[in-house]
């Protein structure tokens, strides 16, 4: 519903810039193999629709992105203000990110803040991990990943090998060795997208997907990693698994993974 309101109703800003050159090589989509790849002219234009009569959808160019800006959008509800003070929610997407505000707030009023505080984040450079950050559904990010600890047996370990031209070992060595951070999640309850992982692991999903994936199940595919909460279908490519239960009704928050949060994989078993 969103994307059907009319395009003339929408805002773009661009970014400051030009970007140095070590700020340009350091943009998500300057990475080799990334799919997501924005106009080489305008690599920090984003564009403001209206969602509905209270919330306005913001469309960037890669999931990096939107989770630097939601951090962007919390710090500003967490100071206060308006028309922050009433913004009810942020959530982010896989390109996109949704500012729901309350009755007390107009979209005249809010369209100026977003376009104002984009402006001003310069996004591509906005350090992702290492700040604290609260409000909205994002959880704060801290300095020490949660460490999660899988055993690399998945049944497609070596077929990802074999599409990344990495031996087994070297492909549980790029999985673990940077951190990645949860940009939205989806699908399944639990379960989370997780981006900002080596380059050299984007690979396709299976041509045929499983009838059954076991819970715990860590996979790749396009340039997102993820693990399985429960067991459902999946066309993911299995590289290991965990025993960490990610989703439990009984717990609070029932997700271990949520928005904003910094993972990193430890090996406990399989290739060294």
């Amino acid at each position: 519903p969103c994307r059907s309101r009319p395009t003339r109703c929408a805002s773009t800003v661009t970014l400051p810039g030009p970007l140095p050159s070590h700020a340009r090589s350091a943009l998500p989509w300057s990475r080799p193999g990334w799919p997501f790849v924005p106009s080489e002219t305008e690599p920090g234009l984003v564009r403001v629709l209206p969602c509905g009569e209270t919330a306005l959808l913001i469309e960037v160019a890669d999931t990096l992105t939107a989770v630097a800006l939601a951090r962007q959008f919390d710090h500003l509800r967490a100071a206060g203000g308006p028309p922050w003070s009433d913004v009810h929610d942020v959530v982010t997407g896989e390109r996109t990110v949704l500012v729901i505000a309350g009755h007390l707030t107009t979209m005249t009023e809010l369209r100026p803040a977003i376009l104002e505080s984009v402006s001003a984040a310069r996004l591509p450079v906005l350090k992702l991990g290492g700040e604290l950050v609260t409000g909205g559904n994002r959880t704060p990010a801290i300095v020490a990943p949660l460490e999660i600890p899988v055993v690399y047996d998945g049944a497609d370990l070596l077929d990802v090998a074999a599409l990344t031209g990495l031996s087994p070992a070297q492909v549980v060595d790029a999985h673990t060795g940077a951190d990645w951070d949860v940009g939205f999640t989806g699908f399944a309850p639990g379960f989370a997208y997780l981006v900002g992982g080596d380059p050299r692991l984007v690979v396709p999903r299976r041509a045929e997907p499983r009838p059954r994936v076991a819970a715990g199940s860590v996979a790749l595919a396009g340039p997102y990693s993820g693990i399985y909460p429960t067991d459902s279908p999946g066309g993911w490519q299995l590289i290991g698994r965990t025993e960490v239960t990610l989703w439990d009704l009984h717990r609070d928050p029932p997700a271990v993974l949520r928005p904003g949060m910094r993972v990193r994989f430890r090996n406990v078993g399989g290739p060294p």
